[in-house]
């Protein structure tokens, strides 16, 4: 049997019994980092053969547990923090899994967001869970296009570095709402920081984050639902000159115009 276990995302006291028990009982344990996870185990007093699963070889990892587990070996999987395959590595090795029909469970416990969304007070009855952001502004702006209009509580993951990049694009394409910045959960300098998109967050930027943004309003002009680019397109479809519509679409998002005219440079 094959399965996956949730781990500690700070505080290592924030394991269940059953997890202990699957890891105890284990033959074998596949982790994202072997050097992070001797560190658990040695914890608690658990010694047993270890195996990498990172993103750049979850087929060969997936095979591996496959043939121990088809010769009858119990097989634990973790990640370094949380639930694997959350933000973390382990979601191919489940399709393979499921493709090949080998049965395997989920042991559950720490969840880096699901804690965030609670200590941020934000509606918890929708929500929609991002976590990172690509590298690239250019796609990070794309992707953060396509939840515009979303009305649910935007959840993402967020390095300590890019917590100034993510917060400001984010204006430039929502507009101002309200955020909230969560970082070192469970640990002892957990902070739970809310403030203005526009004013941007000016905490500590220690710890990995967990950033989480208002929803869009019902009232929200529809053409921001669009890209900038197709929205002041179509104000200029309306027969305004670019300069006005670059005007009356930064009025829609809350933004300024100088926020959206890099990307409206050919029109």
């Amino acid at each position: 049997m094959i399965t996956f276990i949730a781990t500690p995302i700070g505080n290592l006291k924030d394991i269940t019994l059953r997890a202990l028990e699957e890891l105890r009982a284990a033959d074998v344990i596949f982790c994202e980092d072997t050097r992070h996870t001797v560190h658990l185990l040695s914890a608690y007093e658990i010694r047993k053969p270890l195996f990498s699963c990172h993103k750049f070889n979850e087929r060969e990892a997936a095979e591996k547990m496959i043939e121990f587990s088809r010769e009858g070996k119990r097989v634990a999987v973790v990640s370094d923090a949380g639930m694997p395959v959350i933000s973390d590595p382990g979601n191919a090795v489940c399709r393979i899994l499921r493709e090949q029909e080998e049965p395997y469970t989920v042991l559950p416990g720490a969840c880096a967001f699901v804690c965030a969304l609670v200590l941020s007070a934000f509606p918890a009855d929708r929500f929609t869970f991002v976590g990172f952001l690509p590298e690239k502004t250019s796609e990070r702006r794309k992707e953060l296009e396509r939840y515009t209009h979303v009305r649910n509580t935007l959840i993402f993951h967020c390095a300590p570095q890019d917590i100034e990049a993510y917060t400001q694009l984010m204006y430039e394409v929502f507009g101002n709402r309200r955020a909230c910045a969560v970082r070192e959960i469970t640990k002892l300098h957990e902070e739970s920081v809310a403030f203005d998109l526009k004013e941007g967050y000016h905490g500590e930027r220690r710890g990995e984050f967990v950033l989480l943004v208002e929803g869009g309003k019902d009232e929200e002009n529809i053409l921001c639902t669009l890209s900038i680019r197709e929205h002041v397109q179509a104000y200029m479809e309306q027969g305004y000159g670019k300069k006005e519509a670059l005007k009356l679409a930064a009025k829609d998002r809350g933004v300024p115009k100088s926020a959206l005219y890099k990307e409206t440079l050919d029109l």
